[in-house]
């Protein structure tokens, strides 16, 4: 399987994110929307991990069977919340076994209710990375945010973080945004710190209102006023999901003219605004 290191350093690279199913028939759903991406010729697919660690066995059941059933190549998230170096061990063994050699290293969140709260060997994001570089043979991201992480006292502490991690890392994925700018600015700011790593910004079409802007909130993404307008002048579902693709097909198009190292769309498990973007922007398929 193809590293995404590699892929990055050859051509730009098209991913999209899923989140691992919890019943049969959430699986049987993930299924189909692959079955509909996969002509897109997808660098690769990210498998998410739950708040806690609480999906971490379907997140590691899920990567196996993308890998294993599937003409994608996946690659799994992993958090240090309530992990032991030893369980990290055990599932990055596994992957390995099965020919995954691509992870995103992430802090994560902790349980919502805290009697769920496990301990940790992990402090921060960067244990976790500095353990999987010295112990495995990865292609290792990070997250990047690039309007600052929500629990950084400030962006420029928030930057020095990113390029210490990217010091280690391969490259990063950013949390989503509605700004050509703001990308822009993350990359001059990490050139200025003397790194390099590609920096792959997400992508979140908006079709729900209500759905994003609770995401934007717990992200620490500005929500633009004139995304909002477009949006709430929008008089049916279908026409707010129109004007959504819309809006994420200009931020693709501007982020593309101003030479990202590739696009990463946070699908939530669903393929129709993924490919309409595609068909608007004339992406090649596989």
């Amino acid at each position: 399987m193809a590293r995404i290191g590699d892929l990055l350093a050859a051509s730009r690279t098209f991913s999209f994110e899923f989140s691992p199913p919890k019943t049969a028939q959430a699986s049987l759903s993930l299924g189909h929307t692959i079955a509909e991406l996969a002509p897109l010729g997808p660098s690769f697919v990210s498998v998410t991990y739950g708040a806690g660690g609480s999906t971490r066995v379907h997140t590691r059941d899920t990567v196996l069977w993308v890998r294993k059933e599937t003409p994608v190549s996946p690659m799994a998230h992993l958090t240090c919340v309530g992990h032991t170096r030893e369980e990290i061990s055990s599932i990055v063994s596994t992957y390995v076994e099965a020919g995954v050699h691509n992870v995103l290293a992430l802090g994560g969140d902790p349980p919502k209710d805290p009697s769920e709260a496990r301990p940790s060997e992990y402090e921060y994001a960067i244990d976790l990375l500095r353990h999987l570089r010295a112990d495995f043979d990865l292609s290792i991201g990070v997250a990047a945010h690039p309007e600052g992480h929500p629990r950084s006292p400030d962006l420029a502490t928030d930057r020095r973080h990113l390029a210490e991690k990217l010091r280690i890392a391969d490259f990063a994925i950013t949390q989503f945004f509605f700004e050509v700018d703001h990308w822009v600015r993350l990359a001059e700011d990490l050139a200025s710190l003397g790194v390099d790593k590609p920096v792959i910004p997400g992508i979140m079409p908006v079709t729900n209102l209500d759905q994003v802007q609770r995401m934007a909130q717990l992200s620490g993404a500005a929500f633009p006023t004139w995304l909002r307008e477009r949006l709430e002048s929008a008089s049916t579902p279908e026409e707010v999901r129109r004007v959504g693709v819309e809006a994420a097909t200009e931020l693709c198009a501007g982020l593309l003219e101003a030479g990202v190292p590739g696009l990463h769309f946070y699908t939530l498990n669903k393929s129709t605004a993924t490919r309409e973007i595609y068909a608007q922007l004339g992406l090649p398929v596989a």
